[in-house]
């Protein structure tokens, strides 16, 4: 394999990308910084409907293809109701917990593209006033977010311009340790599309021939559930989703392999697509995990949720904490982009 990743790069690259918000519904400025970072290459790329960016490298084959997704749009949420006292109730966009967005920075995002920033708090947050400021339930009829702007109304909030419907993004608070760890909001998925970004820029310039047709979504609704079902060729044979390893107590996953998924929420995926990937990670030399994530969907789920009649696979780096204070680890993402580089070369192996 003549493929060497460079983590150094790829880490600026992910720091750049988790600095741009993104929640779902709101992803038009990251999928342009993705477009500027392939522009000049003089690759077939187009925007889907949804918003999403297509890039297809052609292959030696053409009547079959091969598809590799991930996704750039993140958690967040959305302004549900302005309080009277100025400060801000949310509606969540994806799956997170109350909990693990208490005490962030936060910025809010006006319909006319001002920003203004605040502060993810309970209402129960001084220990001086409340006597139940640990004990209160983390839920959104207890957590607001407080403006950093003179407002005690909600009308002075609203002269502000900020306005029920308006996006509000996580401080990513993005960290690369000496230790080789990145620690970032919203890793899943910006971790794996630093890595297919990076893919693409190296196949192109160094002018590597794919054997089969290969095209790369950077999805914009994952987090939402259907980032990934549509722009799919009728020639795609295999589909395969890049997004994280999820890892806790009973996963085999951890921060410096490449995770491959047996199974998720939402069924086994491809058998002979798992074990292909399991022979390259073999042949190559690359460390990873093969595991289950029980409460979890894909872009590549969606797609055969979607009817199409396609191999699917999932892998990805491992992330810690997933869905709140996330990190990994240099090798986890170098073992992923090898075991990538290892399959656009490979043969489709599981249907002839």
């Amino acid at each position: 394999m003549n493929f060497q990743p460079n983590s150094k790069e790829t880490f600026m690259l992910i720091k750049e990308l988790v600095s741009i918000p993104s929640p779902s519904g709101n992803t038009k400025q990251v999928i342009d910084f993705c477009e500027q970072y392939l522009q000049g290459l003089g690759l077939d790329m187009k925007r889907n409907r949804k918003g999403g960016l297509l890039v297809t490298l052609p292959g030696r084959r053409t009547d079959q293809h091969r598809m590799l997704t991930a996704h750039v749009d993140t958690l967040g949420a959305m302004v549900k109701e302005i309080k009277p006292n100025g400060r801000l109730k949310l509606s969540m966009i994806g799956g997170f917990r109350w909990n693990s967005v208490e005490g962030e920075y936060c910025q809010i995002e006006t319909e006319t593209g001002k920003n203004y920033s605040g502060t993810i708090l309970m209402k129960q947050t001084s220990v001086h006033v409340y006597k139940d400021a640990g004990d209160a339930k983390r839920n959104e009829d207890n957590i607001e977010v407080r403006i950093d702007e003179r407002t005690e109304s909600a009308d002075e909030t609203r002269k502000l311009g900020i306005q029920v419907g308006d996006f509000v993004s996580f401080d990513p608070r993005v960290q690369v340790t000496e230790g080789g760890y990145i620690k970032s909001r919203h890793l899943d998925d910006k971790a794996s599309t630093a890595i297919l970004l990076r893919l693409i820029r190296y196949l192109k310039e160094n002018e590597v021939t794919l054997p089969y047709t290969t095209h790369f979504l950077i999805s914009n609704n994952e987090e939402i559930g259907y980032g990934g079902n549509a722009s799919i060729s009728p020639e795609t044979v295999e589909y395969l989703a890049v997004d994280m390893g999820a890892l806790g107590e009973g996963q085999a996953s951890d921060e410096y392999t490449v995770s491959i998924c047996a199974k998720d929420s939402s069924g086994p995926y491809h058998y002979g697509l798992r074990k292909h990937l399991i022979q390259l990670a073999r042949e190559n030399n690359i460390d990873y995990k093969v595991d289950i994530y029980p409460y979890y969907g894909s872009d590549a789920s969606a797609a055969i949720r979607s009817g199409y009649d396609i191999v699917h696979g999932l892998v990805g780096p491992g992330i810690e904490a997933s869905h709140a204070f996330e990190r990994t680890h240099e090798t986890s993402l170098i073992n992923t982009e090898k075991l990538l580089y290892a399959y656009v070369l490979s043969s489709i192996t599981t249907i002839e």
